[in-house]
């Protein structure tokens, strides 16, 4: 954390640029959001352009603040490449578990990084479990209590639908971060093991939930 790489930049000013081409450009944002009804006529693309869009410079900053957090510590540990393969993988898994849940619902739209930088978020912690994290940028809480309980709050949202928030994206992202550090950096199996395990639970409870038509 504190130096920009290179790579964390590039995507930053990606987010930007399309961001703010989107607020001026509706018919550019309605092009390229994640349309449910769009994707099921097949623009596919959406999965993937849906994710450098963002409604405001509010959600724009949210999310461009959490990736330049944590990105240094994804590419110190995987590399460029390694990095760049969570954030894609993230984003594209998260907007596909949207897909997943709202594939029926033609009215359902979305937008945002939030499932890539969920995912950088994620792998962060997988690799670096002693990090402290600022709950509410106030309260200290180690990075795994927060990852743990932020994926079942995420489970709560999905199952209550609350507010304006895509939390199957979030989920699915941080999934995408999970597996693809794992895949990536298999020593961590052996290092920190109790934090794989741990992190792997509130996926397995959405699996048992999906399972049981309870979500």
């Amino acid at each position: 954390m504190g130096e920009l790489n290179l790579v964390t930049l590039i995507i930053i000013g990606v987010n930007v640029l399309v961001s703010f081409k989107g607020f001026k450009d509706d018919s550019f944002f309605q092009k390229y959001k994640f349309n449910i009804a769009d994707i099921n006529r097949g623009a596919k693309f959406q999965i993937l352009t849906s994710g450098f869009l963002h409604v405001n410079t509010t959600h724009l900053l949210v999310n461009m603040l959490t990736l330049y957090f944590f990105a240094n510590s994804v590419i110190f540990f995987l590399g460029t490449v390694g990095f760049i393969l969570v954030y894609l993988a993230s984003l594209v898994l998260g907007n596909l578990l949207s897909y997943y849940f709202h594939k029926k619902d033609m009215h359902y739209t979305a937008v945002g990084a939030s499932g890539a930088v969920m995912g950088v978020l994620y792998s962060a912690i997988l690799l670096r479990p002693d990090m402290m994290l600022g709950l509410f940028f106030i309260i200290p809480v180690p990075a795994y209590i927060f990852g743990i309980g932020y994926l079942f709050y995420t489970i709560y949202g999905m199952k209550r639908q609350l507010g304006n928030i895509g939390h199957d994206a979030h989920f699915g992202g941080a999934v995408g971060g999970y597996l693809l550090t794992l895949l990536l950096a298999s020593w961590v199996f052996e290092e920190h093991l109790l934090m794989v395990i741990l992190l792997a639970l509130p996926i397995v409870f959405l699996f048992i939930l999906q399972k049981m038509g309870k979500i």
